[in-house]
């Protein structure tokens, strides 16, 4: 018995579309719930909230019953992070702030079991083969991992088509929020500085034959992205979506 194949993996390497929002609120109920709402992905955060590898592993576990696939970003582009998710069952991992082509060569090591990589072999207990009731996981999992490279500063975006050369990285994630800030407009990534670099990229990693990924909070945004060539594009986050629908019905029957 194989590992199970990664539907996102495949979707992307087929060039569809792949439409996504982000896990922030960090309970399980609420992951639950977005899994019913038809997304492709749905990325869990474990950078900017309050996540940890237990978290995670609930996430993981309520959306294995959905149709959309749990992306998994962890906090840093660390081996032991990665291998902690890795072995909790996720399939698909978005590491941040990818500066250089070594670092990218580095993570997709960290995510493959040797001879391809050096991700530690310790899964027998782990969630990942299904407590050992997938006998070949260790053998057929490499090509089943996705990994997702985000590249959001001044340096990754110098660094763009060598961290694209790399083999092994499915895609790479423009982070709008943290370029904005790195291009000198903290909270403006909207400037057409900021913009015009975001095109850039996505064009170049598409003409590399790679997914580009970014997220969008308003529809226009998002449509943007789109048009530039966005294939995997989050379109929202799930801790604005409750925040937005409560402060409107709030308003709307205080008016």
């Amino acid at each position: 018995m194989s590992a199970p194949i990664n539907p996102f993996k495949a979707a992307l390497r087929d060039g569809r579309m792949q439409i996504g929002c982000w896990l922030s609120i960090g309970d399980e109920t609420s992951a639950e719930i977005m899994g019913t709402a038809g997304f492709d992905w749905l990325v869990v955060d474990g950078e900017h909230t309050i996540y940890d590898i237990r978290a995670i592993r609930r996430q993981l576990i309520v959306l294995a019953a959905s149709g959309s696939h749990p992306v998994v970003r962890v906090p840093a582009g660390e081996s032991w992070i990665l291998k902690q998710v890795l072995d909790a069952g996720a399939q698909s991992v978005l590491v941040p702030l990818v500066e250089s082509a070594d670092q990218a060569r580095a993570l997709v090591s960290a995510c493959r079991y040797p001879p391809q990589g050096h991700r530690g072999v310790g899964g027998a207990g782990a969630r990942a083969t299904r407590f050992s009731a997938i006998p070949d996981y260790v053998t057929t999992a490499n090509d089943q991992i996705c990994v997702l490279v985000q590249v959001e500063t001044r340096p990754g975006l110098a660094a763009l088509d060598d961290i694209l050369a790399v083999d092994g990285v499915d895609g790479v994630f423009i982070g709008p929020a943290d370029l904005a800030a790195a291009l000198g407009h903290p909270g403006q990534s909207d400037a057409p500085e900021v913009v015009a670099a975001i095109r850039d990229a996505l064009t170049r990693i598409r003409a590399a034959g790679k997914a580009a990924g970014i997220l969008g909070i308003a529809p226009e945004t998002c449509a943007l992205y789109r048009d530039f060539g966005a294939q995997f594009l989050a379109v929202g986050m799930d801790a604005l979506l409750l925040a937005g629908a409560a402060r409107a019905l709030a308003r709307q029957w205080r008016d």
